[in-house]
């Protein structure tokens, strides 16, 4: 027993020194290179300085949205504070997207849990969990349940990050709206002489950012930009704006010049810090998520060029020209027989259907007609099946289900039947089928094309867009409930959220209200769910009114549009 156990114990040895070897020749999630990538990544990313697609209007007095669109084109104030709600919009976004997979994932099974630590992180972390399991074989526990232990804990860490960076976005993003809503209109008006007090303001909002934002230290181990206190967890560390000894109105160009550069560096420093945090803890890249489909799909690709190449005229082979010379032939042959030929003498029946109308309008002798010829077809198809005269009571119906059920067997040597079978018949029947119930249909189009008709844009995308107005409405009570609680930080992180998804809202919602014509009554109802002031009933008759009257949100087209 103990020769066994210490054979054992060599095996397992063995196979970890085999195994460390093998993964020293990786680069490890910690290593200086992917340090150095993920600090070059932000720099070789373009700039996104430049002007964003229009969202959610900022709050610059009594005619918010059209004192925004004026001042876009004039102010560098407003072109400042757009940079910053575009950087912020953008960064909480990603972290949405990310945070959602992981809860996702936090929500499935155990086998879930395994199949995404072992199949989905990749070739390194698929070879090591391999490992894992066989070594833990020989141990006491299940291999499979310390794995999905160790899968859960990864899952409630990402999440714990994510959630921890996407309430400090929201409340940055909360007070630079509400620090614009304290200027109003005066940043259309007088933006220049407004701009000094403005930088100390948002100068002011970053050191705030930058005290909130703390992680567990281990994520930044590897990388020497951030600053890890001593006794503390990382801080992101901004530039901060010099003392200038005179009134903010005194300001020279070359001061204020100083301090714009100042807020982009910050936005930059600000990008580079949730880039390091999110190559940790974001939602896999597709290619990371499907790589072993991928190899599958290289391998088997690799295979069938190698089989191809020796069939090929380069290895001297005519195998392959044969084989398309006789698979062209037979084509052929048979689309003319069993495709081209019935097909045409269907379509000519269809047209002439179409050609026989008067003045547009089905008459019922013509769907009795092709109702009668149907019932000849069903009838001998079914009396040849079955290889005897059937009921003259038996129903259209009846006889259909009989030529389904041979349709069924036919299909299971679908290339055989096509040739010397009676699948082809039935599928004619089938199509004079089809023909029958366009007719019929027909007989209704005269009803329906009284009235005007619309089409929407596609059932997934008007649930997404509700369920956007509902994540906006969720949001909205909570806020108003953190702010009845006295909860003043849980109020402005969910005030930021909640501009986070009318941002959204408004993006979705533009092009088809545009089409449709309500693009400017809605837009101000969007706008005004983000003023701060507006009392917590008005917010919800304006999102009752938004789900009841706006085509583009409606849950389904109005009856007037499908009759």
């Amino acid at each position: 027993m103990a020769a066994s156990t210490g054979a054992k114990s060599l095996i397992i040895s063995y196979s970890n020194g085999i195994w460390r070897s093998f993964v020293k020749l990786l680069p490890s999630a910690d290593s200086s290179l992917l340090a150095k990538i993920s600090n070059l990544y932000p720099k070789i990313l373009p700039s996104r300085s430049r002007r964003r697609k229009l969202g959610l209007p900022l709050p610059l007095g009594s005619d918010s949205i059209q004192s925004s669109l004026i001042a876009t084109d004039t102010s560098s104030t407003i072109l400042i504070l757009e940079d910053i709600i575009d950087h912020t919009l953008s960064s909480l976004h990603s972290i949405q997207k990310s945070l959602l997979f992981w809860q996702s994932l936090a929500e499935g099974t155990s086998r879930q849990k395994i199949s995404f630590m072992i199949l989905q992180r990749g070739p390194r972390a698929f070879v090591d969990g391999t490992c894992r399991i066989i070594t833990r074989f020989g141990t006491q526990g299940s291999p499979f349940g310390h794995l999905s232990h160790s899968a859960a804990e990864t899952i409630s860490a990402n999440i714990a990050v994510l959630k921890s960076l996407q309430s400090c976005l929201a409340t940055f993003l909360a007070e630079v709206y509400l620090e614009v809503n304290k200027f109003g209109q005066q940043l259309t008006e007088d933006s220049d002489k407004l701009l000094p007090q403005f930088l100390v303001a948002i100068n002011s909002i970053f050191s705030k950012l930058e005290a909130s934002i703390s992680h567990p230290p281990e994520i930044y181990k590897s990388d020497n930009s951030f600053v890890v206190e001593e006794g503390s967890s990382c801080a992101l560390i901004f530039e901060k704006l010099p003392e200038i000894g005179q009134e903010e109105s005194q300001w020279t160009d070359t001061e204020i010049k100083d301090a714009m550069n100042l807020v982009h560096q910050n936005l930059k420093k600000l990008d580079s810090y949730l880039s390091f945090v999110l190559s940790r803890c974001q939602k896999p890249r597709k290619l990371t998520l499907y790589w072993l489909h991928y190899t599958c799909g290289a391998v088997g690709l690799s295979a069938c060029s190698v089989w191809l190449l020796r069939h090929s005229r380069l290895m001297g082979s005519p195998n392959i020209d044969n084989w398309i010379r006789e698979a062209k032939e037979s084509t052929a042959g048979f689309w003319k027989e069993h495709v081209e030929q019935p097909l045409i003498s269907i379509r000519d029946d269809l047209f002439e259907t179409f050609r026989g109308r008067q003045k547009g309008v089905m008459e019922v002798e013509e769907v009795q007609l092709t109702s009668d010829s149907l019932h000849r077809m069903l009838l001998a198809f079914g009396e040849q099946t079955k290889g005897q005269k059937l009921p003259d009571n038996l129903s259209d119906q009846d006889m259909m289900e009989i030529v389904m059920d041979r349709y069924e067997k036919e299909l299971m040597h679908p290339i055989q039947n096509l040739l010397n079978g009676e699948l082809a018949r039935a599928l004619l029947i089938q199509i004079q089928k089809l023909k029958l119930d366009l007719e019929m249909a027909m007989l209704e189009l005269d009803q329906i094309l009284k009235d005007k008709g619309a089409e929407g844009r596609g059932r997934a995308a008007r649930i997404q867009r509700r369920l956007l107005l509902v994540e906006v409405e969720k949001r909205i009570m909570q806020l108003h409930s953190c702010m009845d609680q006295g909860k003043e930080e849980d109020a402005q992180c969910m005030f930021g959220l909640v501009l986070y998804s009318l941002d959204r809202l408004y993006k979705a919602v533009e092009r088809h209200a545009r089409e449709t014509g309500e693009w400017l009554s809605l837009r101000e109802d969007i706008a005004a769910l983000g003023r701060s002031e507006l009392e917590k009933a008005d917010k919800l008759a304006v999102i009752s009114r938004m789900e009841r009257m706006y085509y583009c949100l409606l849950p389904s087209l109005p009856s007037s549009r499908r009759h």
